[in-house]
């Protein structure tokens, strides 16, 4: 993992970071469907392969990979992994893993598979330990097929990373669709952003 620093001085994105981050502090949030057919089609598993997916899409884009570190230092990590929940049925409970995201999607599967059967049925929040400070939450809401979705957070305006959540499929026109809401901070992510990861998250999915 590489932390690389933000010199202010010179960085493009001065004037907005500080507005948005201390003048008028604002994150956002926005809620699309994403079209899965291709990969019920291809017979893929929807869980792993939809946090391949948006790992893949984040870790294009330094926005998405740009935070404070643990000694408050603002900058940019070289890579970011997805850490994910896990429903537990007899508790009603939940855990929070986090698999090392891989380029390779196989590999990154075998990764996810082997961290889900190590821990996946361990209960508490966070049974899978030493999850790095580099990672983006997604959660999973597989029980309804919502329009909109938004996180209220008591200190959000200093958290800088993605957070994706995901809802149940439904069909429309011959065609299986899934609910994803997008929050994000607006100091380092505009609307030009989210809108580029949803339309580059889509290609991913077809490809």
């Amino acid at each position: 993992m590489k932390f690389t620093p933000i010199d202010l001085k010179t960085w493009h994105r001065k004037e907005y970071f500080e507005h948005y981050f201390s003048e008028v502090p604002c994150t956002y949030s926005m809620t699309v469907k994403l079209d899965v057919t291709s990969v019920f089609e291809r017979g893929r598993r929807l869980h792993p392969t939809l946090l391949y997916c948006l790992a893949a899409a984040v870790n294009r884009h330094e926005e998405y990979r740009t935070a404070f570190n643990e000694k408050g230092e603002l900058g940019i990590y070289d890579v970011v992994h997805p850490s994910y929940t896990v429903f537990h049925k007899d508790t009603q409970t939940f855990s929070v893993l986090w698999t090392e995201f891989c380029p390779d999607y196989e590999q990154f599967c075998a990764a996810y598979r082997k961290d889900l059967a190590e821990y996946g049925n361990k209960e508490g929040f966070s049974p899978k330990t030493d999850m790095p400070q580099n990672t983006f939450s997604v959660s999973m809401i597989p029980w309804a097929s919502f329009e909109g979705f938004h996180l209220d957070l008591q200190k959000g305006y200093g958290y800088l990373a993605p957070i994706f959540t995901m809802g149940k499929c439904r069909e429309e026109g011959g065609r299986t669709l899934l609910p994803l809401a997008v929050q994000v901070h607006h100091a380092v992510c505009d609307g030009f952003h989210t809108c580029r990861l949803i339309d580059e998250l889509q290609k991913i999915l077809d490809e």
